[in-house]
């Protein structure tokens, strides 16, 4: 008995000499992400940058035609060349990304947005004007596809969705700012202003580190550890993260370095129609349309166009942050189905009311049908398919395609925002009820798709998702 006892006690010494440094160990491995905040708060300031630069021509149109004494031509190509600055850098931001890293591309898409800002502050007609238009945009472009892409590869699984989601957020965010105070200051002075994000940008690259995925792309081993650790914490245990990235990365490189047609073969199929197929769904449903001329929809309609305009630029910025709270929660294809049936909706209401104000019938309830519309399509958009895109995008290509699979998602979006804007009025003008029918039908296509072929992505790794989609 004294033999069995004595045993026993030597067991249990054991087991409690096991237990305690494995709990000192749970202790020590816990994550600390304050760095992944600051890296993600100044990654977003490129969205700001962003939504300034979409923003800016909405409240200094009469300004600028006034002062300069510009064409309603000149300043439409003024305000269009945006997007074509947009696909140039939605072109170049995937080898950029590539190449110079993505805190590289970081910065130069800022220097192109303050070289931009800077030829409008000073432009004293047409030509510096539009440069400083087509500079700003290439900056947005790369912005567009930069941003999320390096917050998506810095984020722990469970925080990805949200911080994410919030590059869209700053973008609303940027658009709504710039709305707001473009009433009150001068559009010199309007164009300054977009110089406070790249300025907090530019300066936070130098305390946040680049994206560990990347260094592990490149084969810079040490910086790779060291800039995972930096992310996590510095009593974070990272040696599992660091060899599931180190070995995808292994079996990534083994494939022959991918190049845009290459992107259509069978491997790589479904993560790039998912990609494109979403980018299609978030711009052909007309949201460009409907956000550069809401003042006119809502004057068509018979409603106060600023009324409508300030509760628009709110309730977009409010249902954004919204998302950006349950979008780990809720799981990215729920949010985009429920946005999806409410984006068809909105366009029904809208529909319905240019029908009854086309045939003159029931004209009184015509205006608060054509509010009701565009604000629930808003809302609908800002719920899932403004975000939730860009967050998938960021997630499925693996990192060997990264760069051509996103320029070329980057570059589908940019086509579709000026394919629809420079449509809407052509379509207004055939059939105002038609239009919003053409949106709903292009909507419900969408959510036909996104139930087919976009699988949910919260919660899992980056490399789960992508050998889980390209396979």
């Amino acid at each position: 008995m004294s033999i069995e006892k004595g045993m026993e006690k030597a067991e249990s010494t054991v087991k409690d000499e096991v237990r305690a440094p494995l709990v000192a160990q749970g202790e020590k491995s816990k994550e600390n992400n304050f760095m992944v905040y600051l890296s993600t708060f100044v990654a977003v300031c490129g969205s700001f940058a962003f939504g300034s630069c979409a923003g800016y021509s909405s409240p200094t149109q009469s300004a600028i035609l006034e002062e300069l004494n510009l064409s309603l031509a000149e300043y439409s190509l003024f305000g269009s060349i945006l997007t074509f600055g947009a696909m140039i850098g939605a072109i170049a931001s995937g080898p950029m990304a590539d190449f110079f890293g993505r805190k590289g591309a970081l910065r130069i898409s800022t220097a192109f947005c303050t070289a931009g800002w800077l030829a409008i502050y000073f432009a004293q007609g047409p030509p510096l004007l539009d440069i400083g238009r087509l500079s700003t945009g290439f900056g947005m472009g790369v912005f567009s596809y930069v941003v999320p892409v390096f917050i998506a590869e810095i984020a722990p699984k469970n925080l990805r969705g949200a911080l994410t989601a919030a590059n869209q957020l700053m973008i609303c965010t940027g658009v709504s700012v710039a709305f707001i105070i473009g009433t009150v200051l001068t559009w010199r002075t309007l164009a300054l202003t977009g110089l406070i994000p790249c300025a907090v940008l530019l300066v936070g690259l130098f305390f946040v580190p680049e994206s560990p995925r990347w260094l592990a792309k490149i084969g810079k081993q040490k910086e790779f550890e060291a800039a995972l650790r930096k992310l996590r914490g510095k009593d974070a245990d990272v040696s599992a993260e660091a060899d599931e990235i180190q070995d995808y990365i292994e079996t990534l490189q083994k494939l022959p370095k991918a190049k845009i047609f290459d992107l259509f073969q069978r491997r790589y199929l479904r993560s790039v129609t998912i990609g494109v197929g979403l980018m299609v769904c978030q711009q052909f449903g007309g949201i460009n349309g409907i956000c550069f001329y809401t003042s006119s929809i809502f004057e068509s309609a018979g409603f106060p166009a600023d009324i409508g305009t300030i509760i628009y630029a709110i309730l977009q910025v409010i249902i954004t942050a919204l998302n950006a709270l349950f979008v780990d929660r809720a799981g990215r294809k729920p949010l985009l189905l429920v946005s999806g049936a409410g984006l068809v909706m909105g366009c029904l209401l809208a529909a319905v009311s240019f029908y009854l104000k086309t045939y003159e019938i029931g004209l009184a309830a015509a205006p608060a049908l054509a509010v009701t519309g565009i604000l629930l399509y808003i809302a609908s958009f800002s719920a899932g398919m403004g975000a939730v895109p860009w967050i998938i995008m960021s997630e499925i290509f693996p990192i060997n395609i990264k760069g051509a699979a996103g320029s070329l998602a980057t570059l589908t979006n940019w086509f579709g925002a000026w394919a629809v804007s420079f449509t809407f009025n052509f379509l207004l003008s055939w059939s105002s009820y038609g239009t919003f029918l053409v949106y709903a039908a292009i909507n419900l296509a969408g959510i036909l798709f996104i139930i087919v072929m976009v699988p949910e992505t919260k919660g899992r790794t980056l490399e789960q998702i992508q050998a889980a989609i390209n396979t």
